[in-house]
């Protein structure tokens, strides 16, 4: 589908028509035609139909059919990684097969053939709607306008019926006295006749005869009238001319009504070429005395009269919009006119003024405005840019684009001159340096630069050497000052340019770097330490705008190592305190008397508090700074103040580009994180949106096409939801304080307008169903019934997590029975069958991607659609087990089958009362035997190492007074460290025992060994009450930190899926790697870490990240990568094949890491 046919462009041609039409309202609804173009150029956005119009439809077809075959094999090739390499300026591998795509042939083919059949079927349109539009007016005018057209019937060719037919052959002289009437000195009525006459003449006579040049002139001075009847009636008659005149004579037009970038990708490339050559000649023309000599006569030039038109140079907006011409202007600059830039480079800001005559100031700030407006535009772009340096008249040296934008004509313009007027200068630079910030390649080379900096805060370090700048506007110059640095701070350059560029002089003397000037002048604004302000009352929005700041950079993990020694967040939790205080204060309005405050000042005040609030919360973002935050006792009302910007769909701020999703699962690793998001109802309103999703469906309207049945184990329409709970039950953590200690309610008939509220409503109604009432409670049974043991699948991934399922609620006997169920004379296969047996398999056994099998969950074509065996029963069978122990099978009763199996394990099962879980020893020492490290009676050995650690450990604990679950007993979590030694020591208790107590002394059993450092007095004591594991606040912390730098595409990844790096490694970390990697590899990580140091924990987290790189992009793209990361093995990793690798990790940042992993111990010895 290459080549349109005739019969292709007719349909386009219909299809186009018809998308006309159905936003016909729109388009005529607007108010210009910038407006109209800009409505159908945000067409998709604003149109919820969109995608169902037949002509996008068309437009897809013809797109795939042309570029599928290429985009797959692209696709394949970065897949693969057959000799391809994605950069890291690009965020993921759709950008990627993007670029390749679009270079390639197909690609180029294909847009030439669209783009000249699109025109061939819009030139058609326009011309059918033309001639539809000429015979309505026929009409019209044969009922109307006899009259007028009668002294003309004499020069009729053969009839007087029709005036295009009586105008065929209209002589010269009739055109000469239509020019006549039209001058602008005759009666309005007059000239109204003489247009209505010439819009009836054929366009060819008229821009054809003698006296067009008069008639030309009147014309565009009738286009200035202030009537708008007369101004329409000439644009009608320009319409008629465009669609039929010759090209030679449209320049004409052209050049009489302005917008010929309208129409100009109508026409060759030449005669663009023309009428853009010829006005950059006009506008090059420079007098040698032009306006500047003192005491002479001023001179005016063409661009001093186009400013006066078109002061914002709207005209060349719209020539650099389109590449068509972009590439034309630019050229003939580079070439020809580059004396055009250098004129605009001279400008002179001065106050802007209104009247019909104006004083050589007044015109020199028009062209200010006009020259402010082009340059800001040409250096939009990568050839304006190159452009520079360009010399100038009277400089010495040529003017680069960093003299440009710190000329006291522009930066300083903004920093020191200020005005309420909309054509101010401050806000008319803003405005450009605005632009320029959001084009990323035009910052780096225009703003981040350090003299840029400089002159941004050489103002901020006036005021903290305790000298007040010369500010026309101090709050708003410092406000415009913040809002810059902020924008500048959001990318990975501009954060790196104020972090770590220390060619700033402090206040002291010191060379510093930016956010070291900007966090100390924030602190002063909160503590109000600024004695030059003393006089003056400095408005909350100013410190706000610099506490966004500051923000930009503490909510990364790199901002937050160079802000974190001043305490910030201590200094905001202050003033939020402080102003919560007023607030709460305010007395109740008694009638009669007067308010203690205004209900503005009122206003102001909680405005004040919730900006305080919101950069507290956006501490949250990063592991250690969650830790922060839980330290300044706001969590909760953080949390709360996040959940009502979430209900309401707000952004996160103005400069974040994704939602609340990573914060919400950043916080929700964690105990008090948890807690605080079921405190706020955030946990109940993912819950209530899943059931709605799944139980309720649509609302309660007309069904004309009914729900198709869904095909998928969870349905599209409850994906979202349930990567939501994965996110938020990621954690154990999550799971012991949102499930701990809680029976399941188990009534025995539940209401089906009953709604499940609570993650343990999900766990009783979708998970649990052990009752018929279960059953029949819910409309869709099989479907909801899979969606919970698909989340049940993805909950027992982790071991903590499974084993308190597993002792609360004996999961694995309630899957068991259901599979006993579905036999009848044999086995029946169905969704809910296979999702169980792959959770019985998946739970029933340890090992890494080499040492166990795990059933698909999917079904396969053929005769045999789940060859793989059935389970009913434990234990599991040999296709499962590649080592099957020898195991006596028994019936499946609670106490009679580890009875029946061992009086060993009976003992294990018994010791459960006090703290050591049997299935947890029964897991352990049946992984031990497969790999032929344990005997067969080593069960009750581990229980004994295993109590006997408890006991070690709890008397180094302090005591915590809080209602969280993880601080009601010691370490909720099962001691996987501790069973990893108990096998590396081949099950011998003493020798396992002497080595844990050993290794407790050396630094790396803080990271390695979980239960070690929990509520530790080793710790300081806000750590240790924290609930918050050095795991996480600092191993986690530095992994998203150098992921970020490393592995970028990665990092961008989890940012998409709005899942966090530090989800997944406290996982891996949590359990030593158990499940994930195969045991010679988890001996490799425990060696390295203890031999080489703890902080190749970190660098061992990113060399698997790095490892999984091409499956992590692949599954960001399916939308499951939570999913993948929890439920999969992290297949073919090799300790030793990255040992160079961590090497020189270990080169580039030891420095930081290990020292802050040392830090966290001030209280051991």
């Amino acid at each position: 589908m290459s080549q349109f046919s005739s019969e292709d462009e007719a349909e386009l041609q219909s299809l186009l028509r018809e998308l006309l039409k159905s936003v016909k309202d729109r388009i005529s609804g607007a108010p210009s035609v910038e407006c109209a173009e800009e409505i159908l150029l945000h067409l998709e956005e604003t149109d919820k139909n969109f995608h169902n119009y037949e002509f996008v439809k068309y437009l897809r077809e013809y797109v795939e059919s042309s570029l599928g075959t290429v985009i797959e094999e692209e696709t394949e090739n970065f897949t693969r990684g057959d000799g391809h390499a994605i950069g890291p300026g690009q965020d993921t591998l759709v950008h990627a097969v993007t670029k390749r795509t679009r270079e390639s042939t197909q690609y180029k083919q294909m847009m030439q053939t669209l783009k000249q059949t699109m025109m061939v079927v819009v030139e058609s349109l326009i011309n059918k709607f033309e001639e539809d539009q000429l015979k309505k007016e026929e009409m019209d005018r044969k009922s109307q306008h006899e009259q007028s057209s009668s002294h003309y019937t004499e020069n009729c060719s053969d009839s007087d019926s029709s005036f295009n037919q009586s105008y065929a052959f209209i002589k010269h002289e009739q055109l000469q006295v239509i020019s006549e009437k039209l001058d602008p000195g005759r009666p309005r009525e007059v000239r109204m006749e003489a247009l209505q006459s010439l819009c009836y003449a054929p366009p060819s006579d008229v821009l054809s005869c003698e006296s067009w040049t008069g008639l030309r002139r009147n014309l565009s001075a009738v286009l200035t009238d202030p009537d708008p009847e007369l101004s329409d009636k000439v644009l009608q008659f320009f319409a008629k001319t465009f669609s039929s005149s010759p090209l030679n004579v449209t320049k004409d037009i052209y050049s009489t009504i302005g917008n010929v970038t309208t129409f100009w990708i109508r026409h060759p490339e030449k005669y663009m070429e023309e009428i853009i050559e010829n006005t950059l000649s006009l506008l090059a023309l420079h007098s040698e005395q032009g306006m500047s000599s003192p005491g002479s006569e001023k001179s005016l030039e063409p661009i001093h009269l186009i400013s006066l038109l078109d002061m914002k140079a709207t005209w060349f907006k719209k020539w650099m919009h389109g590449y068509y011409s972009r590439t034309v202007v630019l050229r003939l600059l580079e070439r020809k006119y580059k004396s055009l830039v250098s004129n605009v480079l001279v400008f002179c800001p001065s106050g802007p003024a209104r009247r019909t005559l104006y004083t050589s100031k007044e015109l020199e700030f028009v062209y200010f405005v006009h020259s402010l407006c082009v340059l800001g535009r040409l250096v939009m772009y990568t050839n304006g840019r190159k452009l520079f340096p360009i010399k100038v008249k009277k400089r010495r040296d040529p003017v680069t684009l960093t003299d440009l934008v710190l000329s006291q004509r522009c930066l300083c313009v903004f920093v020191y001159v200020y005005s309420l007027d909309s054509l101010s200068p401050t806000n008319l630079v803003m405005e450009v340096l605005r632009t320029l910030c959001d084009r990323t390649e035009c910052a780096v080379e225009c703003l981040y630069q350090i003299p840029v900096i400089e002159t941004l805060l050489a103002p901020v370090i006036t005021l903290l050497k305790g000298k007040l700048p010369k500010l026309n506007s101090l709050e708003s110059a410092l406000t415009h000052i913040a809002d810059m640095l902020a924008r500048i701070a959001t990318t990975e350059r501009g954060l790196s340019l104020l972090l770590y560029d220390r060619n700033l002089v402090s206040a002291e003397g010191e060379s510093i770097s930016a956010a070291h000037v900007v966090v100390q002048f924030t602190q002063r604004l909160l503590a109000k330490e600024l004695h030059v302000f003393s006089e003056l009352e400095i408005p909350p929005a100013v410190s706000g705008a610099f506490i966004f700041v500051c923000r930009q950079m503490y909510n990364t993990c790199e901002g937050l190592q160079v802000l974190r020694p001043y305490s910030l967040h201590e200094c905001i939790a202050k003033a939020w305190r402080t102003t919560s205080s007023v607030s709460e204060r305010v007395p109740t309005p008694v009638p009669g008397a007067p308010p203690v405050i205004t209900s503005q000042e009122l206003q102001s005040v909680v405005a004040w508090e919730e900006m305080l609030l919101d950069n507290l919360l956006n501490f949250a973002a990063t592991p250690k700074g969650l830790l922060l935050l839980q330290q300044t006792g706001a969590i909760n009302e953080c949390v709360t103040y996040m959940f009502s910007r979430f209900t309401k769909k707000l952004q996160v701020s103005r400069c974040e580009k994704f939602g609340y999703g990573v914060m919400v699962t950043q916080v929700a690793a964690t105990a008090p994180g948890i807690v605080a998001l079921q405190s706020s109802g955030f946990v109940q309103t993912i819950v209530v949106e899943l059931w709605s999703a799944l139980e309720c469906g649509r609302e309660d309207v007309r069904v004309v096409h009914p729900k198709s049945t869904p095909m998928d184990p969870i349905d599209r329409s409850c994906l979202k939801s349930f990567l939501s709970l994965v996110n938020l039950l990621s954690s154990p953590h999550a799971m012991w304080e949102l499930l701990g200690h809680r029976a399941l309610p188990n009534k025995n008939e539940y209401n089906l307008r009953e709604m499940a509220t609570s993650v343990l409503d999900l766990m009783d109604r979708l998970i649990i169903i052990n009752s018929d009432a279960k059953i029949h409670s819910l409309f869709n049974y099989e479907q909801s019934h899979t969606f919970g043991l698909r989340l049940l699948g993805v909950l027992c991934c982790n071991l903590d997590s499974f084993l308190l399922l597993e002792s609360q609620y004996n999961v694995s006997e309630l899957l068991l029975q259901g599979q006993r169920d579905n036999v009848t004379e044999e086995f029946i296969i169905d969704g809910l069958s296979v999702e169980r047996n792959h959770i019985l398999v998946r739970i029933g056994t340890v090992g890494g991607p080499s040492e166990r099998r795990l059933p698909p969950r999917a079904l396969q074509k053929g005769n045999d659609p789940y060859p793989w065996p059935m389970v009913s029963t434990y234990p599991l069978p040999k296709y499962y087990i590649l080592d099957v122990p020898k195991t006596l099978r028994t019936k499946q009763g609670k106490n009679n089958l580890f009875k029946a199996l061992d009086p060993t394990l009976y003992m294990c099962y018994l010791l459960c009362k006090q703290g050591v879980c049997v299935c947890v020893c029964v897991c352990v020492c049946r992984y031990g035997k497969f790999l032929k490290l344990l005997r067969e009676d080593s069960e009750q050995d581990l229980c004994l190492l295993l109590k006997h650690c408890q006991e070690f450990l709890s008397q180094q604990r302090v005591s915590v007074t809080s209602e969280l679950s993880c601080f009601q007993g010691g370490y909720p979590g099962h001691d996987w460290f501790a069973a990893s030694v108990f096998l590396l020591m081949h099950g011998d208790v003493g020798r396992s025992l002497s080595l844990l107590l050993r290794f407790s002394r050396l630094l790396p059993s803080a990271f390695l060994w979980p239960p070690r450092l929990h509520s530790s007095v080793h710790l300081p004591i806000e750590i240790a009450q924290s609930g918050i594991h050095p795991i996480y606040s600092c191993t986690a912390h530095y992994v998203e930190m150098l992921l970020k730098a490393e592995v970028p595409l990665v990092f961008s990844a989890f940012r998409m899926s709005g899942f966090t790096p530090s989800q997944i490694c406290i996982q891996w970390l949590g359990q030593c790697f158990w499940n994930y990697l195969d045991w010679s590899e988890i001996c490799h990580y425990v060696a390295t870490c203890v031999i080489m140091g703890p902080d190749y924990q970190v660098y061992m987290c990113i060399s698997a990240l790095r490892h999984l790189q091409q499956d992590i992009l692949q599954h960001t793209q399916t939308q499951d990568l939570q999913v993948f990361l929890k439920e999969e093995p992290i297949h073919g990793f090799r300790v030793s094949n990255y040992l160079e690798y961590m090497e020189g990790l270990e080169r580039n940042y030891r420095s930081m890491v290990l020292s802050d992993m040392r830090s966290i111990l001030p209280r051991s010895s």
